[in-house]
């Protein structure tokens, strides 16, 4: 697995709130869940509605939102997204304000040239993801690599949250 660095950034000023970019996610995986339905013999959803424009540009290139999954260990967190076509130069993780941030941009370039004809197409993409740090997390031990396009991201628990939960019982009041 090749490692991704991990920057970690303190006492940095706190990130501005990004309503617009939280819309234009929302937007993008709703449009992913009613263009599922496409393949069912069924026209797309958008194009029956008329809010795609007629004009839409077919090419071979998409870069999505990445899929991530966060799951808990006895002594960890993970965060896993899948970033098929990407290297890790092409991505960056950083924690600052109890807030990790994966970021990638991924490019596309085509040159096709014939007697008859020349294309050439470019396409770019990046995304951005930020999660807030659970508590009991070690920052300064946050580890990332990538292998065969699955980042994973490795939050170690602090000694303190690795203890065990206690168990309460629970009396009848008297």
């Amino acid at each position: 697995m090749a490692k991704v660095p991990v920057e970690v950034k303190k006492n940095a000023p706190a990130p501005a709130p990004r309503l617009p970019h939280k819309w234009q996610s929302f937007r993008q995986e709703m449009d992913q869940l009613f263009d599922r339905f496409s393949g069912f013999g069924l026209p797309g959803f958008r194009r029956s509605l008329d809010v795609e424009p007629a004009w839409t540009y077919e090419s071979s290139f998409s870069f999505p939102v990445p899929a991530v999954d966060v799951t808990e260990g006895d002594k960890d967190f993970k965060v896993t997204a899948e970033l098929p076509g990407l290297e890790e130069k092409d991505i960056d993780v950083t924690v600052s304000n109890h807030t990790l941030t994966i970021k990638g941009e991924k490019s596309y370039e085509k040159e096709e040239k014939n007697k008859d004809h020349h294309v050439s197409e470019r396409a770019y993409g990046s995304f951005q993801r930020s999660f807030a740090l659970p508590e009991g997390v070690d920052a300064d031990k946050i580890t990332a690599g990538l292998a065969k396009g699955v980042l994973t991201v490795t939050l170690p628990k602090t000694a303190e949250a690795q203890k065990p939960t206690k168990k309460i019982e629970v009396k009848a009041a008297a």
